[in-house]
């Protein structure tokens, strides 16, 4: 089956995941995907992600972040912003706050894959590709 948008299939692979209260989920690896996944980690939205090269195009391994003993996830909202269908552009003026601040846009800039606190920092601007909070 082919996958028309592969950054709304990973989205949606760690939301359901993280909704069924899994430890990890297995997402076919792409450059781009990698590079969301890093943000993930760093922002503290997933514990880790390891890339598994299977001869073929390869797998992320992410493991999921929870709180507390009840597994209260981490991650609140995933949403897919920018679309194969309808590409969404900001300048770095008018860059998206996920929730006041409290969230993160995921931006694809010039200079790569990047958060829009970064984004806004670097002076680029680019296409927002997704909001977490």
């Amino acid at each position: 089956m082919q996958i028309t948008d592969t950054i709304a299939d990973m989205l949606t692979r760690i939301r359901n995941a993280s909704n069924a209260k899994h430890d990890s989920v297995d997402i076919p690896a792409s450059n781009m995907k990698k590079a969301i996944a890093q943000i993930l980690v760093d922002e503290g939205y997933i514990k880790e992600f390891q890339v598994i090269d299977d001869n073929k195009q390869g797998v992320i391994h992410v493991t999921l972040k929870y709180e507390g003993a009840s597994k209260v996830p981490v991650i609140r909202g995933l949403r897919r912003v920018s679309k194969p269908g309808l590409r969404i552009y900001s300048s770095s003026e008018d860059m998206p706050r996920v929730m006041k601040g409290i969230g993160t846009a995921i931006v694809s800039t010039s200079k790569g894959v990047m958060t829009d606190k970064k984004a806004r920092k670097e002076n680029v601007g680019g296409e927002v590709l997704a909001f977490v909070w």
